[in-house]
């Protein structure tokens, strides 16, 4: 059992729950509660070893013995210990780290969402959940954007990490990499066109902006248009993962209606 904070695997938590930059050099990210850690274990996500408490549930229990026989490196951490290095008020006493090796997108990429100056891991990690719901094929991270795969994002994102691929790439990379595809981008703004009288279906990517500041001049001058979601109630903006849901199931919407037609 693990019993000391100075273990060298108590400080590899410690540093990833932490800065990117930690997590970059370390090349590594953390799941942590039961239902994270079944996630990653069903899309057969690489881990590097589980840490968990002494009181775990019959659920919990069960995920560990499955792990192992895996061959995962599991450890006993004393509950101090693990009260330590947990992210949340209750823990349910396992964590894992795991390989950071983020999906690639398919060849013929169709849907896509870019996360611009989105800088709360709340809204980020919503609006990664409602991408995986959504089918979008890859979500891309530009600089401004908050590490998506911080705690509390992969917390948020309810399992799409393991689902969905996540680039965190320069603006210029991504501007190649949609051209390269062949996706118009559309940029969420309150000028732009009604997402409703839009044609969705052709192949591309959506551009969701901070609530704070909005989109960033970089993202206006790679987008082809911009698309608007109507709102009679007078309110002058949405919550980004709320924006971002309405225009995703636009896009499906859409999509859905044509495959009938």
């Amino acid at each position: 059992m693990i019993t000391s904070s100075q273990n060298p695997r108590i400080k590899l938590v410690r540093a990833i729950t932490g800065r990117p930059k930690e997590r970059s050099e370390a090349g590594a990210f953390l799941a942590e509660g039961i239902r994270l850690v079944e996630e990653a274990h069903r899309a057969g996500w690489p881990f590097r070893f589980i840490l968990h408490g002494e009181g775990l549930n019959p659920r919990a229990r069960a995920l560990v013995v499955q792990l192992i026989s895996k061959g995962v490196e599991s450890e006993l951490v004393s509950d101090a210990v693990l009260r330590s290095i947990s992210e949340v008020e209750a823990s349910q006493g396992i964590l894992a780290v795991l390989e950071a090796k983020p999906l690639l997108p398919p060849p013929a990429l169709d849907f896509a969402v870019i996360a611009d100056a989105i800088r709360d891991p709340g809204p980020l990690g919503n609006l990664l959940r409602t991408a995986s719901a959504a089918g979008v094929q890859a979500v891309f991270i530009p600089p401004g954007t908050t590490d998506p795969f911080a705690p509390k994002v992969v917390r948020a994102g309810m399992g799409a990490h393991f689902r969905l691929s996540i680039l965190q790439l320069p603006w210029e990379e991504i501007g190649i990499y949609l051209a390269s595809a062949g996706l118009t981008v559309y940029l969420a703004d309150m000028d732009g066109e009604p997402c409703w009288g839009l044609d969705l279906r052709s192949p591309l990517a959506l551009v969701i902006g901070g609530e704070a500041d909005g989109a960033s001049q970089t993202a206006h001058r790679l987008a082809n248009s911009l698309v608007s979601i109507p709102m009679p109630g007078g309110s002058e903006s949405l919550n980004a993962s709320v924006a971002g849901a309405v225009l995703m199931f636009e896009v499906v919407r859409q999509r859905q209606q044509g495959q009938k037609e």
